[in-house]
């Protein structure tokens, strides 16, 4: 695995002298965010020139000064890899301290091809010799890409005829045809109804063109037929299926991968792009001002996020990954008045964990909406910076005259009366409301505190850990480090004593609830999960 760490780039189109510094290693997925002419496709054109054209013997000096800033000075990069590898580029000129040569494969965002035609040149797949001369042009990959589909399929089916082998067109579907149609189900998010999947192939001839036939439901569509969005999902799949081997250990980088796509179809393409294609030694970089992209990318934690937006880079830039404890890099796709305008009258309420869906599901209709947050952190520097917000977050080992505390300070901020989300929807009387058969309350209890005290040295021994990453601590009161309230209150066995500090999510094992058949969904639309909940937030 090597991946970009730390990049530089000097003279170049836009860039006067831009540094992205400090990309961490596990970062599969960079993305770089901006409004249109933000200077985006600017870094992708650097990669495809270091990488190949500054190479060339026979570039002249226009070409060259094409790429110059200014025609008088030089342009350069210093590129450096998580294995501490570099590659430095002057002019033409290449300098390389790496132990394996890293591959840079780039795409352009003129990625769709009208229709299919038999004008295919495979012997220039290997070296990329395919790829557009500069990333304003077309990217025609498709024609190769869609013919060495077809004849991957056909070759297996020839030499195991040709060996006497019995044809296993089963394992052949499994292998080549399953991987594909299951990513056009993920992405898509519908079903063999509503969903294309492929149908048929039909191969290349003097008298007919190399074409992939789709199934939605009962009607068969060529590719030619297929919605533009469509396409482009096809496109990048077919791509990634018959190329893999070049992905190998290479800086992938495409543009706009989110042309003509919903803002849902832009998360699934990008989630099943980054976990199931691209090999986990590459690494991909695309830029994008799209919400799904936005939103997969501040949700993932093997991903970094560059922002671009309203930089003037006539000036020096130095560039770092952006914090994901705040809400601010979806900015760039939804503005915050945009926000408002078609929110208004609704009562925004961040909260951690990600458990926005299950109170959107209880309180949805109360003239609230739940936006996500990954951590307490969060919740608190967005509220914190948008004081229009109101933030939800968990009990944790916080004791009640501390609660009372930081919501003196912060109005703002609702503090849940128990440890943790998990604490209202396992809470026997929310469990009661579902009328499951056979549950008994007294031996659920009886179960919790069992599990309760089986665990207390392991729970007593967290809690001061757990307090010294309160950010309240730091930014709102002083930590007092008394927890004997907390440890006292977790010795005894009265239920309505201890629960508030219990952490359901983690200390039981609900080995008596999987008895019983419940969702999650189910526990957080009961009345008494919704009373609750709003009485926190009227507080």
């Amino acid at each position: 695995m090597n991946r970009i760490k730390n990049i530089s780039v000097k003279n170049f189109k836009r860039f006067t002298d831009l540094t992205i510094s400090d990309i961490p290693e596990t970062s599969k997925l960079v993305l770089l965010i901006g409004s249109n002419g933000s200077g985006k496709s600017s870094l992708f054109d650097a990669f495809d020139y270091f990488s190949k054209k500054s190479n060339q013997e026979n570039i002249t000096k226009n070409e060259l000064d094409y790429y110059k800033k200014n025609s008088e000075l030089e342009l350069s990069s210093h590129i450096e890899f998580s294995d501490n590898s570099t590659i430095k580029y002057l002019n033409q000129e290449s300098h390389r301290e790496s132990t394996q040569k890293n591959k840079f494969i780039g795409r352009s965002s003129n990625r769709i091809i009208p229709r299919l035609s038999n004008t295919f040149s495979l012997n220039d797949v290997p070296n990329d010799l395919d790829s557009p001369q500069s990333f304003i042009e077309n990217d025609s990959r498709f024609n190769n890409d869609s013919y060495l589909f077809i004849q991957q399929i056909n070759n297996e089916l020839t030499s195991l005829l040709f060996e006497k082998k019995n044809i296993d067109t089963e394992k052949i579907f499994h292998e080549f045809i399953e991987p594909l149609n299951n990513s056009l189900l993920r992405i898509f998010g519908g079903n063999y109804q509503n969903t294309i999947q492929i149908a048929d192939l039909i191969s290349p001839s003097p008298y007919s063109v190399a074409n992939i036939i789709f199934k939605k439901g009962e009607s068969k569509i060529n590719y030619d037929l297929l919605s533009h969005g469509e396409k482009q999902v096809v496109i990048l799949l077919i791509n990634f299926i018959v190329r893999k081997e070049y992905y190998e250990d290479a800086i992938i980088f495409i543009d706009e991968m989110d042309c003509h796509l919903n803002t849902l179809l832009q998360y699934n393409l990008l989630q099943e792009i980054v976990t199931r294609w691209i090999p986990d030694s590459s690494q991909l970089w695309t830029a994008s001002h799209a919400l799904g992209f936005i939103d997969y990318a501040n949700k993932s934690k093997t991903a970094s996020i560059i922002d671009f937006d309203l930089l003037n880079f006539d000036l020096k830039q130095e560039l770092f990954p952006q914090s994901k404890d705040t809400l601010d890099v979806y900015e760039i796709a939804v503005p915050k008045a945009t926000i408002s305008s078609i929110l208004k009258g609704y009562k925004l309420v961040v909260v951690e964990n990600q458990n926005d869906q299950y109170f959107n599901m209880a309180l949805g209709t109360d003239g609230y909406l739940f936006l996500p947050a990954n951590n307490n952190r969060e919740v608190f520097l967005t509220i914190k910076q948008d004081k229009e917000k109101y933030g939800l977050r968990d009990r944790d080992y916080l004791k009640q005259d501390e609660v009372e505390s930081i919501k003196n300070e912060i109005p703002n901020l609702k503090i849940l009366l128990f440890y943790a989300f998990e604490n209202y929807l396992y809470h026997p009387k929310n469990i009661l409301e579902l009328d499951l058969k056979g549950f008994d309350a007294k031996v659920y209890v009886d179960d919790i505190i069992f599990q309760k005290n089986e665990k207390l040295l392991d729970i007593v021994a967290e809690i001061n850990i757990s307090r010294t990453h309160y950010i309240e601590f730091k930014e709102v009161i002083k930590n007092t480090e008394n927890i004997k309230p907390i440890i006292e209150a977790l010795k005894t066995d009265v239920f309505d004593v201890f629960y508030p500090f219990l952490n359901m999510k983690k200390h039981y094992n609900k080995k008596y609830l999987n008895q019983f058949t419940y969702s999650i969904a189910d526990l957080s639309k009961t009345k008494w999960f919704k009373n609750e909940i709003l009485s926190v937030l009227k507080q």
